[in-house]
């Protein structure tokens, strides 16, 4: 027995004589986990938090703080995004006014918007001074009537008409600015009401069959007969055509496009007739 280590120790020096090199390229295994290999980054790339060490950047296991170009980015986008470009700092003082602080509107300033408020109620065409309703569009099978933006005025400038009278904003505004600026001053602020001959009717000119379309057929002309003073007196075109009358009348004239009365035509010789016919050749007074 004692003679067979000797030949067992021979055996194994041939068979390890025998396997030479393969041997050597045994790669012997360890229990413990290999290594994590170094992650190679570019310099360019390199984390600033990074560990450089040659070419070969280690990564901390600890989070990269952020970049502070990207912290203001992101700052920046946070802001409200319903008001660009303004100073939150001056919206925040003004939200933090005390309203409690304000000076309520004075006594004057209160009346002043009341009577503001009571003059605009029944007013129309967005005059104070003229008084009615809206009413529906006037449409007609006979071409060139109606009145697409129609109104029923009652009084202008605090002056009755005898009759509702149905026509556009534009002949009841200058009727109105008419009484203000001419008749009214001539009466000595006595003027109380104007009888009304002719407003909306769809009818030829001068009543005539055939002819052009009045103003009359579109809303824009109002007959005047007689104007009714405070004290009573009752000044008719027919019968009165003084002074006073025919200063008024020649004061319509740029204030309408057309001022028709006495002696004008032999149409209007008890009436003033009065309009806003739309044309380029200016007025037309007679």
């Amino acid at each position: 027995m004692r003679g067979a280590r000797p030949v067992r120790a021979a055996v194994v020096v041939v068979l390890w004589a025998l396997a030479g090199p393969a041997t050597a390229q045994v790669i012997e295994s360890s229990p413990r986990p290999l290594p994590r290999p170094a992650l190679i980054v570019p310099k360019a790339a390199a984390p600033v938090a990074a560990v450089v060490a040659g070419d070969v950047i280690t990564r901390s296991p600890r989070p990269l703080p952020r970049p502070e170009a990207l912290t203001e980015r992101i700052v920046a986008l946070s802001a409200p995004a319903n008001a660009p470009g303004l100073d939150l700092a001056t919206d925040q003082a003004e939200e933090d006014v005390d309203i409690a602080a304000v000076a309520p509107p004075s006594a004057k300033e209160k009346r002043r918007k009341k009577r503001e408020a009571a003059s605009m109620q029944g007013a129309v065409c967005g005059v104070p001074s003229i008084k009615g309703e809206v009413i529906s569009p006037i449409s007609s099978k006979v071409g060139g009537c109606g009145v697409e933006d129609a109104v029923m005025v009652t009084s202008v400038a605090g002056v009755r008409l005898s009759q509702a009278v149905t026509v556009d904003c534009s002949v009841v505004q200058a009727l109105d600015a008419w009484v203000k600026e001419a008749a009214q001053p001539a009466f000595d602020g006595k003027l109380a009401e104007m009888r009304v001959a002719a407003h909306y009717v769809c009818r030829g000119r001068n009543n005539k069959k055939g002819a052009k379309i009045s103003e009359h057929g579109k809303g824009r002309a109002i007959d005047i007969s007689a104007f009714l003073l405070s004290d009573g007196k009752v000044l008719t075109v027919e019968d009165n055509f003084n002074k006073t009358l025919r200063k008024i009348y020649k004061a319509a004239c740029g204030v309408f496009k057309t001022t028709l009365g006495p002696g004008s035509d032999g149409y209007h010789e008890d009436h003033f007739h009065f309009d806003t016919a739309i044309r380029n050749s200016g007025t037309y007074c007679r």
